[in-house]
């Protein structure tokens, strides 16, 4: 079976070939970073009006790598939600146009549900039941998973998620769009010792998070800095401050992943989301891995950011489950907000 994935749930239009027999066949992605580079952030209207103009190409670069004519699509999988509204209508759209004129099923999927499945996609997938750590840009959670469409809410982040955390304070640091990998580049070069940043929550007796009060601890940092305007702090300062915030955050993260492994007595803990391919976060739960003796799974880093191979993957998988989960019904909704653990299970 040959499912062809769209994903543009927000700045990024991918879409994807997958073969349940043979695997990726092909992805194509655009992602909109430089065009909301200069706003300081996504700008829904323009998300919405570039996925349009990137959908048809990106579907047709994905056929011709793949080496496949439209016919030759079983079914197409569809971002549902969570996500922008405009953003997530372009692709819905597009999908439940293609199905009705190649007389093709259709099926909506969760965001989150494709990014807790792309780690599958890697060479050495992980085995069911594992936790997973899903940090995306505006979710940070930790689930059970005991299976497609199985997964148990262990905790959430109560305000910001992580992502969050990452680019509004990049942007207190003067460091742009997009933030998080811009922060992360810079702590490399910070001193441990210079700033130590609170770490919320780290001994709650719970799986959730909470990042906002770190967040306004950076701004606190900077306002309290002898020269006042963030222009003047030099590049070694700010180092110093992306390094306190950047192992605030990894120390937290580690810590809940591994109180969750022990409290359900999983060894595999799986990482999905943009977030994930933060090195810091990675050298971090490597050790931990180590030292507690669990092991942990990452998607591949093109795989962290949205795209449409997870999106191909996930609908592939709830389709070898039950083959009758995509309709040939092409209208559609879509879910700007949507819970993961509201989604049927298959």
């Amino acid at each position: 079976m040959i499912v062809l994935g769209v994903e543009s749930s927000c700045d990024e239009t991918g879409l994807a070939l997958y073969d349940t027999q043979h695997g990726l066949l092909s992805h194509a992605l655009y992602s909109q970073v430089a065009m909301h580079e200069e706003y300081g952030g996504v700008v829904p209207e323009l998300a919405s009006r570039d996925h349009i103009r990137r959908a048809i190409p990106l579907l047709q670069q994905a056929l011709a790598d793949a080496k496949l004519a439209p016919q030759d699509i079983d079914a197409i999988a569809y971002t549902q939600g969570p996500g922008l509204a405009g953003a997530l209508l372009v692709g819905s759209s597009v999908a439940c146009s293609l199905g009705l004129a190649l007389d093709k099923p259709v099926l909506g999927i969760h965001h989150l549900e494709g990014h807790l499945l792309s780690p599958l996609l890697a060479k050495e997938p992980p085995e069911f039941p594992f936790i997973a750590l899903l940090v995306s840009g505006g979710h940070t959670q930790l689930m059970r998973v005991d299976g497609v469409g199985q997964y148990t809410l262990l905790g959430e982040t109560l305000d910001d998620a992580a992502g969050e955390a990452f680019d509004k304070s990049a942007k207190l640091l003067g460091l742009g769009y997009p933030g998080g990998p811009a922060i992360s580049r810079l702590a490399e070069f910070g001193d441990p010792l210079a700033y130590k940043l609170p770490r919320p929550m780290l001994h709650s007796k719970d799986f959730n998070f909470s990042f906002s009060g770190l967040k306004t601890a950076v701004l606190t940092v900077v306002k309290n800095h002898e020269e006042k305007v963030i222009a003047n702090i030099c590049e070694q300062d700010k180092a110093n401050i992306a390094r306190g915030f950047v192992d605030a955050i990894v120390d937290v993260l580690t810590a809940k992943c591994v109180n969750a492994l022990k409290h359900t007595g999983l060894k595999r803990l799986v990482i999905a989301g943009g977030v994930g391919a933060n090195s810091q976060l990675r050298a971090s739960l490597n050790e931990a891995a180590a030292k507690k003796r669990f092991k942990v799974y990452y998607p591949e880093l093109e795989f962290c950011t949205d795209n449409g191979a997870m999106i191909a993957f996930a609908g592939a998988m709830r389709l070898q489950i039950n083959p009758d989960a995509a309709q040939r019904d092409y209208s559609f909704n879509v879910r700007p907000r949507w819970p993961l653990d509201e989604i049927k299970v298959v």
